[in-house]
């Protein structure tokens, strides 16, 4: 799997538009990024005209065309102004966003999406494309939350399981590079989450906590090793919700990196822990699709 996702300074970046505020915000997130890159972006916007043809004039649809690039261009513009030299390139697609953003996205690009879209409700829960794409996307998901416009904290925060969490926290180790920042791998568990895992297994509470301290350490010490110059800092916290301490640890992060796609489920889906972060993280979060993970898997 590893050597399917490129490294943050070589992915190419999509970011799909549909007029909102918060796809906006997301296509000025990702400019930043291409720009800290030294990569190209990618507009798209996704009419589904195809599939609309059928109940809607001509004349309806040629309107929404004409929308569709009017909107490309000036979110073009809008991005060249704040990342002078930076290349934009648009594209108007004719099918659905999921279907057009995942062909766009290629096997190795990085896709970028606003929190929610046009028709969602004004709130901070994530639309359902958005949804769609964090869950069933086999390269690198960013879903832009937060305050993005406010001042950067200067880290780079990674959820950390276990050693199925290496490849998350390399892609993390890399952003941080990127952003002359220090990493913070967190692992985060709750009691009663692993008594059926582990207790059973272990003699007393302490037990639990070692071996948790154990799966934080095997990263950690990997992660310190192919990176000497990058500061490093592992902490473990432990309490009733994963997802409320994740969420709760975004406020003092740039950016969270973590597992996407839940591996070995039917059908698309995402983890207990990662459907609370796209939906609930103060700063962006950036989903790295798993292929293999352990049975317990609860993030």
């Amino acid at each position: 799997m590893e050597g399917t996702i490129r490294t943050p300074d070589t992915s190419s970046l999509t970011v799909g538009v549909d007029g909102s505020k918060p796809a906006r915000a997301a296509v000025l997130w990702a400019a930043g990024e291409a720009a800290r890159r030294g990569r190209p972006l990618h507009v798209l916007y996704a009419a589904d005209t195809d599939n609309k043809a059928l109940y809607l004039s001509a004349e309806i649809i040629e309107e929404v065309r004409a929308r569709g690039r009017e909107l490309l261009e000036d979110t073009a513009r809008a991005a060249t102004a704040a990342h002078p030299g930076l290349r934009v390139t648009t594209e108007f697609s004719r099918t659905d966003a999921v279907t057009s953003l995942r062909h766009a996205g290629g096997t190795t690009g990085t896709l970028v999406v606003g929190n929610r879209g046009l028709g969602g409700f004004n709130s901070l829960m994530l639309g359902s494309i958005g949804l769609r794409i964090a869950a069933t996307a086999r390269t690198p998901v960013v879903v832009v939350r937060g305050n993005v416009d406010g001042p950067e904290t200067g880290v780079v925060l990674a959820a950390v399981r276990d050693e199925h969490d290496l490849v998350c926290a390399r892609y993390a180790a890399r952003e941080a590079e990127l952003r002359k920042a220090p990493l913070r791998l967190l692992h985060v568990w709750s009691l009663l989450e692993s008594v059926g895992n582990m207790v059973g297994q272990l003699d007393a509470v302490d037990g639990v906590a070692r071996e948790h301290a154990r799966r934080l350490t095997a990263v950690a010490d990997q992660i310190r090793e192919e990176f000497p110059a990058l500061t490093v800092q592992a902490d473990a916290d432990q309490g009733v919700s994963v997802g409320g301490l994740l969420a709760e640890a975004t406020r003092h992060a740039d950016l969270l990196v973590m597992g996407g796609r839940r591996a070995g489920s039917i059908g698309p889906a995402l983890g207990r822990a990662t459907h609370a972060l796209v939906h609930h993280a103060h700063c962006p979060v950036l989903l790295i699709p798993r292929t293999a993970a352990p049975k317990e898997d609860a993030s």
